[in-house]
């Protein structure tokens, strides 16, 4: 199957309400194209449209724990690492305990669905972690807030973002 790239804000049923509020304050140009939502997980989607996985970015939403306070933070990693979350992920956060969120818990507090979560539109008080690979990346290709579509954008644009840090994150 082919990839029919087009601009993001002129497609907002292809964007989950929080993205398509957010995409039109991006200073990037900013690609979504439609996929079949069965094939929106990661390996899947990259074996079928034929896009590396060294060119897709998957956003892992984490919940940091300390004194009893749980807040939660987004990281942006490449398809092909994993998110050091005991350990990069823990002490950047100043948390005594990491964890990936439950899904029903990301799915409610992003208004995203899950398997589609992307870094555009997540809560503007989020810590969105960014690893160096993903930020020094031309064009990644990301979630759009729904499992039927894909995003296209720069590593720079995703480290503008409000609240995002670049670091790197993956072992």
């Amino acid at each position: 199957m082919t990839l029919h790239w087009g601009p993001a804000t002129e497609r907002a049923d292809l964007l989950a309400e929080p993205v398509a509020q957010a995409i039109g304050l991006l200073d990037d140009t900013v690609e979504v194209a439609e996929i079949d939502p069965g094939l929106a997980d990661t390996a899947a989607f990259c074996e079928r449209y034929g896009v590396g996985l060294d060119e897709s970015a998957n956003c892992v939403v984490v919940a940091a724990r300390r004194g009893g306070e749980t807040r939660y933070a987004a990281c942006m990693v490449l398809a092909t690492m994993r998110v050091d979350v005991n350990g990069v992920v823990r002490r950047h956060l100043d948390a005594r305990k990491t964890s990936f969120a439950p899904m029903e818990r990301a799915v409610e507090l992003t208004g995203m669905e899950y398997g589609g979560i992307t870094p555009i539109g997540l809560p503007g008080d989020w810590p969105i972690l960014v690893d160096t690979d993903v930020a020094e990346h031309a064009r990644v290709v990301i979630g759009s807030g729904l499992r039927r579509s894909k995003l296209a954008v720069s590593g720079a644009a995703l480290a503008r973002l409000k609240g995002a840090e670049v670091l790197t994150l993956a072992t």
